[in-house]
C-alpha cells in the first residue's frame, strides 16, 4: 500500500477518554510529517474525509458506521480502534493500534473491501448502508412487505415485524439475531431476512449481485420507516406504498485489517465458539 499522507482522526466524544487518545495518534502522524485533521464532532458531516489517505476511527462499530459512506465516497481506508464492545469492525484495541500505528502511516498494512447497500426511496433519496436496510413499522403491528426482484418478479409477501436486508459485513448483525445466515465478506451477495415472520416456512434468501429488490408496504394502518445501519433515513404512510429499491452498491469500503487476521478466525472470537481445539 502507499503510504498515508493525509489523515483524518475521528474520535467519537461521548465516550470519556477518547479525546486524549484521539490526540495521541494525530500526534504521532503530525511527528512523522503526515497532514492531520481531528473530528470530535459525532456524526461527521457531508465532505469531510475529502481529499484524504485514510481515517484512524475511535470510538467502535458504531464509530465507524457512522463514517462508512463518506468514506467510501471518497476512497479513504478506515482504520478503527475498538473501545466498543463487539470489534467485528474496529478491529484494533487499543495497544494492537498504538503498537501498529507506525506500519500503518508507513503503507505496510493489508485492506479487506467491503460491500456497501444502495437504498432508493421513492422520492429519489439515496443512501448507502455497510450492515443493513431494516424495513418495518412505527408500532408493534404486524408489517405486510411486498418484495419483487429483477424488475417485476415476485419473491413473497412478507407477514412479519419486519425484513432485514443485510450485506455480508452486517450478516453478523441484526441479520444473525434475526434467524439469518453469516456469510463471508468477500462474497458479492445481498441476505434478505424477515424478522419474527408469521409463516414459519419463510426463511432467509441470499441473493446474488446485480439482482435489485424493490420493497412496499400493503394494507398496515401503521407508518412504514426504514433504517440503515440503525439510522431512521425515511418514512412513508401506508397509502403511497412505500416502494424503495435496493441494490449492492457499487460502493466499496476498505478496512485495515490487524496484522494476522483472518475471518474465521474473527468470527470464532466474538461469537464464542469453542472448536479452536476440538482435534487436540
Amino acid at each position: 500500500m502507499e503510504p498515508v499522507r493525509k489523515l483524518v482522526v475521528v474520535v467519537n466524544s461521548s465516550k470519556p477518554g477518547l479525546d486524549a487518545l484521539g490526540a495521541e495518534f494525530a500526534g504521532r502522524a503530525r511527528n512523522a510529517g503526515r497532514e492531520v485533521e481531528t473530528i470530535n464532532t459525532y456524526p461527521i458531516k457531508s465532505g469531510s474525509l475529502r481529499g484524504y489517505d485514510a481515517c484512524c476511527v475511535i470510538g467502535g462499530d458504531g464509530t465507524l458506521l457512522s463514517v462508512a459512506e463518506e468514506a467510501a465516497g471518497e476512497g479513504v481506508r478506515v482504520f478503527g480502534v475498538n473501545m466498543g464492545k463487539l470489534g467485528f469492525l474496529a478491529m484494533f484495541n487499543v495497544d494492537e493500534a498504538r503498537a501498529f500505528f507506525d506500519d500503518f502511516l508507513e503503507g505496510k498494512f493489508r485492506t479487506s473491501e467491503r460491500s456497501l447497500l444502495e437504498c432508493r426511496s421513492a422520492g429519489g433519496q439515496v443512501i448507502c448502508a455497510l450492515n443493513d436496510i431494516v424495513i418495518n413499522t412505527n408500532t408493534s403491528r404486524v408489517a405486510r412487505l411486498r418484495v419483487v426482484a429483477d424488475g417485476g418478479k415476485l419473491v413473497n409477501v412478507y407477514n412479519a415485524d419486519g425484513l432485514v436486508i443485510s450485506t455480508p459485513t452486517g450478516s453478523t448483525a441484526y441479520n444473525l439475531s434475526s434467524g439469518g445466515p453469516l456469510i463471508h465478506p468477500r462474497a458479492p451477495v445481498i441476505a434478505l431476512t424477515p424478522i419474527c415472520p408469521h409463516t414459519l416456512s419463510n426463511r432467509s434468501l441470499v441473493i446474488g449481485e446485480g439482482t435489485p429488490l424493490a420493497i412496499s408496504a400493503e394494507q398496515t394502518s401503521s407508518t412504514v420507516r426504514v433504517t440503515s445501519d440503525g439510522n431512521e433515513i425515511f418514512w412513508d404512510e401506508p397509502a403511497n406504498g412505500m416502494p424503495v429499491e435496493i441494490v449492492l452498491s457499487p460502493k466499496r469500503l476498505s478496512i485495515v485489517l490487524r496484522p494476522g487476521y483472518t475471518y474465521f478466525e474473527l468470527v470464532r472470537q466474538k461469537l464464542g465458539w469453542s472448536g479452536n481445539n476440538i482435534h487436540e
